[in-house]
This record gives structure tokens, C-alpha cells and sequence, in this order.
């Protein structure tokens, strides 16, 4: 178990963070982490696995968990395509019939699901093993094992959506769907092997403010207004996007970058969906007393996690946390 405890957590973890520490689902739900294990689980260890297995890196890693989120929402839930999914009227707002989606929802649960549904569980997973953290978790049963249980998590939330609500995408915005999973899929294999470090001679910066700065640009990322023109949500978030890729790049690759970095990174996102657990109604309990004390709760397991990790830093050897 030992050898599969990294692939183990990683399993349970992705479907925890992008549902129950997001603030959709309450403490009452948490028996389904078992049922959306196999989809959101499923699909980050099949990421990271492939990813470390072929050396792809980082750059890889992202472009897989874009992937990932347009399987999930343009074909599995078809929420960029449904106008009344979940009788949230998603689409209202920026929408343009020309695509069939709106412009603002589409960036903004395409980049939940790259960031924190994918993203964010694998770094912190690899931190917690970071003598491990580029290497194989699994076997090649273990990988085949976890190809079958993706496959029918997508299927099985695929029937799911379908029996709640019967809306079907028209064929031609489903084939876009796939044309551009395969077109992401193909620039993840298309990147250059392997994660640019220490290129630049400048110092790495602290490590608390890696986490800082990740906490709030995540931070202001849910905090965006939409306001009546819809335009304006979507300049900010482009424009937000560009700014974090531009100072992450340039940070992973100066002299000393490393595990404690990637911690603050990952523990800055996560940070920013215990917080937001709180003003976001969940399924079923709205903003209850029972479910705001699951939210605590969940706010507490994430801190919790985020020790855990820096404890076993330092226990693997990790050079000390900067001052």
C-alpha cells in the first residue's frame, strides 16, 4: 500500500477539492466521494501519470487538465452547451449563438477544473511525496486499472446528467468539443520533455510570497464581478491569466526554485476554495448551519494538508523554508 499511497490520495483528493472545498456539495454528501472519485480521481492520476511517464512536465500537465475540463463540462455534463443546466441559467450571460456557449462561464469552469480539479491535487500530492515526485506511481495494471475507472466515471456522470436532465448538445458543438480535447491533447505531447529551473541566475523568490501571490491571484479570480457588459469578465480574466503565467515562468525558472515553491502554489489555490466554501451555496443545504460547519470543517482539512506537506518536506531533507 506504501508503494500505491500516493495514487491512492490523489484519487480521493481531486474529486474533494474541485466539489467539497469549492463549496458545491455539503459535509452530508460525502459519501459520494466515492462515485466522483473515478471521474475527477480517475482523470488526474491518468494525467499525472502519463505525464510523468513520458516526461512532459508542468506545461504538459496544464494543457492535459484544459483537456480534461472540456471533456467534462462540453461532453460528459455539457454545461457549456445546456442553457439550463442545473436551472442556473449559465449561458444568459455572454452568451454567443455563433458557438452555442458563453464566453465568461466557459473560461471560468475551464479554468476551475485546470487549476483546481487537475492541477492543484497533483502538486500537492507530489509535494507530500516529493522523493517521488517525478516517477511512476503506478504499474502498467495500475495504469490500466485507472484508464477502466476514468472511463466509467465520465460514463456514469454522463447517465447521471442524462437522468436529471435530458438535454443533448447538437452534434456540431459536441464534435467541437472533441476536436478540441484532441487538439490539447496533441500540444501536451507537442511540448518539449521535461520542467525549466534554475535557466535563470536570479534567486528564487521567497516562498511565502509564492504563496501570497498565489492566494490572491486566485483569490481575485473568483472575486471577479459581471457586471452588465459582459466583455469586462473576460478582459480581467485574460488579462489575469497572462500576468500569473507570465510571473510563474519566469519564477520556476530562477536559481533555487523547488518543492517549497510548488507547496506555496498549490496551497495558495487551495487556501482560496476554503475560503470561498463559505459564501458558496452548496447543493441541497443552501448556506446552512450544518453546511458552513462542513465548510469549516473542509477549510480545516485543507490547512491541515497544507502542514502535512511542509512537515514532510522538511522531514525528506527539503531545504528549510526561506525567512
Amino acid at each position: 500500500m506504501s508503494r500505491i499511497a500516493p495514487a491512492v490520495i490523489l484519487f480521493f483528493l481531486a474529486p474533494f477539492v474541485a466539489e467539497f472545498l469549492l463549496g458545491n456539495l455539503p459535509i452530508t454528501m460525502l459519501s459520494s466521494l466515492i462515485v466522483l472519485a473515478p471521474m475527477y480521481g480517475g482523470g488526474a492520476l491518468l494525467i499525472r501519470e502519463v505525464v510523468r511517464r513520458t516526461s512532459r512536465g508542468w506545461p504538459g500537465m496544464i494543457v492535459l487538465a484544459l483537456a480534461y475540463g472540456v471533456l467534462e463540462e462540453g461532453i460528459t455534463t455539457q454545461s457549456l452547451f445546456n442553457p439550463n443546466y442545473l436551472n442556473a441559467h449559465l449561458l444568459d450571460y455572454g452568451f454567443l449563438p455563433s458557438l452555442g456557449i458563453a464566453i465568461p462561464w466557459t473560461i471560468f469552469v475551464l479554468t476551475i477544473h485546470t487549476v483546481w480539479s487537475i492541477s492543484v491535487p497533483i502538486a500537492l500530492v507530489e509535494v507530500l511525496f516529493s522523493k517521488r515526485r517525478t516517477t511512476p506511481w503506478l504499474g502498467r495494471p495500475g495504469l490500466a486499472l485507472t484508464c477502466i475507472l476514468f472511463a466509467i466515471g465520465i460514463i456514469a456522470t454522463t447517465a447521471i446528467t442524462l437522468s436529471t436532465d435530458a438535454f443533448i448538445a447538437p452534434v456540431p458543438q459536441l464534435a467541437g468539443a472533441v476536436i478540441a480535447i484532441i487538439i490539447l491533447i496533441i500540444i501536451a505531447f507537442s511540448l518539449k520533455p521535461g520542467e525549466p529551473f534554475d535557466t535563470d541566475t536570479h534567486p528564487a523568490p521567497n516562498a511565502r510570497s509564492v504563496g501570497v501571490f498565489a492566494l490572491i491571484a486566485s483569490s481575485i479570480f473568483m472575486l471577479i464581478p459581471h457586471p452588465p457588459a459582459w466583455w469586462i469578465p473576460v478582459v480581467l480574466y485574460v488579462i489575469l491569466g497572462i500576468v500569473v503565467f507570465i510571473v510563474i515562468r519566469s519564477w520556476s525558472r530562477r536559481r533555487g526554485w523547488g518543492d517549497w515553491h510548488r507547496l506555496a502554489l498549490a496551497g495558495g489555490a487551495l487556501l482560496t476554495y476554503a475560503w470561498h466554501g463559505f459564501p458558496q451555496p452548496s447543493v441541497f443545504l443552501g448556506n446552512s448551519t450544518v453546511d458552513l460547519i462542513g465548510n469549516a470543517i473542509f477549510a480545516a482539512a485543507a490547512v491541515i494538508l497544507i502542514l502535512i506537506a511542509a512537515r514532510r518536506l522538511q522531514q525528506a531533507g527539503s531545504a528549510p523554508l526561506p525567512a
